[in-house]
């Protein structure tokens, strides 16, 4: 079976080392109860030669395999070097504490498997435990780096073998994991083994040039290159500005002009890109909506002023070091008074919490989520509003960064409880939320069938959790919101969904808080939320 993987299968099994079982993945209630295709695509024979899948069967990076033994040693050489940083303080400024803490003193009581959504998900496969990955780096520090003779790894049974195939099963392995940190939230002792998977990952990243290609190429090159992560240029920025001030004014009759660029404004809001060119609607009513309230605000047109994103926080330090300084640089020269990040998840962790590494005399603007000033918009009355409008079901999604790391858990529950009649919780909900599936990257990730182990795998506990909020309204006739205020996690719902069937089946749609702010607001005659957008 499977879940029998040792660790020491990683360096001496040359087979693959599990296959997803569709019968043992956790069920889902019906109509999505019958096994109708394989959830995840096998790999072609061309596809096999090309890039390395042994460890699943899924490639999220698809490492090529080295020529000879030579490139095979370099590779390992090159690693080591690299692991051997992490624990510096002047290669390490992140992350050095919390590593060393989670490698010296996780006793591996498993309490954090239990809490894995992608673990209890995959029918409980011992690979996607959050204390392997932990396991095989003790094990590889433990020979390599502390050079521990064979007696000592033996009374601690830690040996391994590093050869090339054992690092490119740990390279997949490390994006298995959605970084969700449920893991450490449970930990009786503050282990955080979701960082060990991040931290594994800065290594093939910083040292060996490896990362998915949305990720890093695609993601936080092209973001420092042309603007932004989508690869919208600052025109293009001014255009689709242009007409989500047209799609205003057609929708609600009003005219309202976007600022951009004004000096000395309160804050800067810097929005996720995602949202300029996949969720439109998301932007019109954040504009919509600061504009009743008389909010000074602004926008950017420079690079990374105009894209929250910072994939560095989920890879490689220096390139999250280097948007985050590029994002206070732009609110810096435009003179604001503070930082205000849109409905993005990964944008308050990398911008609010661990910019304060990096963000340093007066580059340390103050920053700030939106939702809170979202939740004084709502109650203080300036703008007028009608919750029977949003009379349908609706549920909230908690995003992974702003409600488990950060604690903003209130704010966004409280606006529900104002503008949605039907408004009702997920089980579990809070800070003990399960995860999109999409989280440190996967949502964007399109490579061979690594969407389908997300849709499958990583993403089957927030999909049982969202039809087990609606089960009193089960069928397509009632239509059903998730409210998700995280342009990621509405990147992994809108894959999800069209994977099951969502909208057909069940008549769930997806969207972020905003937009049903705007639906109840009186003096718009339209209904703002069109179900055919979806």
């Amino acid at each position: 079976m499977n879940r029998l993987i040792k660790i020491e299968d990683f360096s001496s099994c040359r087979e693959q080392l599990v296959e997803i079982d569709p019968a043992e993945l956790i069920p889902l209630p019906p109509p999505y109860d019958k096994i109708e295709k394989p959830p995840i695509r096998k790999l072609t024979d061309d596809q096999l030669k090309r890039m390395d899948a042994s460890l699943d069967g899924v490639v999220a990076i698809g490492l090529p395999p080295p020529s000879g033994p030579e490139e095979e040693k370099a590779f390992i050489d090159k690693f080591l070097a690299g692991l051997a940083k992490l624990f510096t303080v002047e290669n390490n400024w992140t992350f050095l504490q919390p590593l060393v803490h989670t490698l010296e003193y996780c006793v591996k009581c498993q309490i954090c498997s239990d809490s894995c959504p992608t673990y209890i998900a995959s029918g409980k496969q011992e690979i996607y435990r959050p204390t392997m990955r932990p396991e095989i780096l003790r094990r590889i520090i433990s020979k390599y780096i502390k050079k521990e003779n064979s007696l000592v790894r033996k009374f601690k049974s830690s040996d391994i073998d590093l050869t090339w195939q054992t690092l490119a099963r740990l390279a997949e392995l490390a994006y298995r994991c959605t970084l969700c940190r449920r893991c450490a939230q449970v930990c009786p002792i503050g282990c955080d083994n979701a960082l060990i998977s991040r931290e594994i990952r800065k290594i093939f990243s910083q040292e060996m040039g490896i990362a998915p290609k949305e990720i890093h190429e695609k993601g936080s090159v092209q973001q420092l290159r042309v603007g932004s992560s989508t690869g919208m240029t600052s025109a293009a920025l001014k255009n689709i500005l242009e007409f989500v001030e047209e799609e205003i004014e057609e929708k609600t009759g009003r005219k309202i002009k976007i600022p951009l660029d004004k000096k000395g404004a309160d804050m800067l809001i810097i929005h996720n890109a995602g949202e300029f060119m996949a969720w439109p609607e998301n932007l019109e009513a954040f504009a919509i909506i600061l504009d009743a309230a008389g909010v000074d605000y602004t926008l950017s047109s420079e690079i990374a002023g105009y894209d929250s994103v910072n994939y560095g926080v989920w890879y490689d330090d220096f390139q999250f070091a280097r948007v985050a300084i590029l994002q206070s640089q732009v609110a810096r020269a435009l003179g604001v008074r503070k930082i205000s990040l849109g409905e993005c998840g990964h944008a308050h962790k990398a911008g609010i919490v661990i910019a304060d590494r990096v963000l340093v005399g007066d580059l340390n603007i103050p920053r700030e989520s939106t939702l809170p000033l979202l939740e004084e918009i709502v109650m203080s009355g300036k703008i007028k509003l009608d919750p029977g409008r949003n009379n349908f079901p609706v549920t909230l999604h908690d995003p992974c960064n702003m409600v488990r790391l950060m604690g903003i858990v209130e704010p966004q529950r409280r606006i529900l409880r104002k503008i949605a009649p039907q408004f009702r919780e997920m089980t579990p909900h809070g800070v003990e939320n399960y995860c999109c599936g999409g989280g440190s990257g996967f949502a964007i990730t399109q490579s061979t069938n690594f969407p389908d182990w997300r849709n499958a795998v990583s993403g089957r506990m927030k999909f049982k959790q969202i039809l087990e909020a609606f089960q009193d309204v089960p069928g397509p006739e009632v239509k059903k919101y998730v409210c998700a205020p995280c342009s990621n996690c509405k990147g992994q719902f809108r894959d999800m969904f069209e994977y099951y069937g969502a909208w057909k089946k069940s008549g769930i749609m997806y969207g972020g808080l905003v937009e049903l702010i705007v639906n109840a607001m009186v003096d718009i005659e339209k209904p703002f939320h069109q179900w055919e957008w979806h």
